[in-house]
């Protein structure tokens, strides 16, 4: 049994005296030869497909909580923040979704797949990148959503530093031959390309272009 990854979150300030949390968890199975193994087939020229992320998932919301002093005030919670008529507090509360459903129709397709958590693309990125390799993004080619904007102008936050916290559009990232990338974009309606892995150029293993 391996142990992916994981932790344990600590948030003053979220749970009044004598109140609990519950937490859950996913216990997942796989045969060994079914395993991808990114670190060993993974070369230059390689594509990058985004599959799109509904918001913040699970990952931000100390800034996020910060940025809007929802310690003393949730009043910014019932602001409209899109033309469909969602407040900023329908979009934090909406639940990740589960690719599974995606992935499991490209997976024999796929080199590698990034699960876009906390530290944005620059640190989920290189967990599944050959050494000598960066992954360059375009991204003008993603829609990001209303929210990540109205964080970064509350807070007058850097882009930079916004694409170090928040998945910024992207839930997951699959890594594929250019040969295997129209079939992957045909079964997966809603993935787009949205770069390519390059020899490294510099000591960064992620390089961004375009951000907004």
């Amino acid at each position: 049994c391996a142990l992916i990854g994981g932790e344990t979150s600590e948030m003053p300030g979220v749970f009044k005296e004598g109140k609990f949390d519950v937490s859950g968890f996913v216990v997942g199975a796989v045969e060994a030869d079914q395993m991808l193994n990114p670190l060993d087939t993974i070369s230059e020229g390689d594509l990058l497909i985004g599959l799109p992320s509904n918001g913040l998932h699970t990952n931000g919301y100390s800034l996020v909580r910060y940025v809007f002093n929802l310690k003393n005030d949730l009043g910014i919670l019932k602001q409209q923040l899109n033309e469909s008529g969602e407040t900023l507090g329908e979009v934090l509360l909406k639940p990740h979704p589960s690719y599974y459903h995606d992935l499991k129709l490209v997976f024999s397709d796929s080199k590698g797949i990034a699960h876009i958590t906390g530290g944005g693309l620059y640190e989920n990125m290189p967990r599944i990148l050959p050494t000598g390799l960066e992954a360059q993004f375009d991204a003008s080619l993603w829609d990001v959503p209303a929210v990540f904007e109205f964080i970064r102008k509350t807070g007058s936050i850097d882009s930079n530093e916004m694409y170090r916290v928040f998945n910024m559009g992207l839930g997951m990232v699959i890594v594929c031959a250019p040969e295997n990338a129209s079939r992957i974009l045909k079964n997966i309606p809603d993935a787009i390309l949205v770069g390519e892995l390059k020899q490294k150029s510099s000591n960064n293993r992620v390089k961004i272009e375009n951000k907004r």
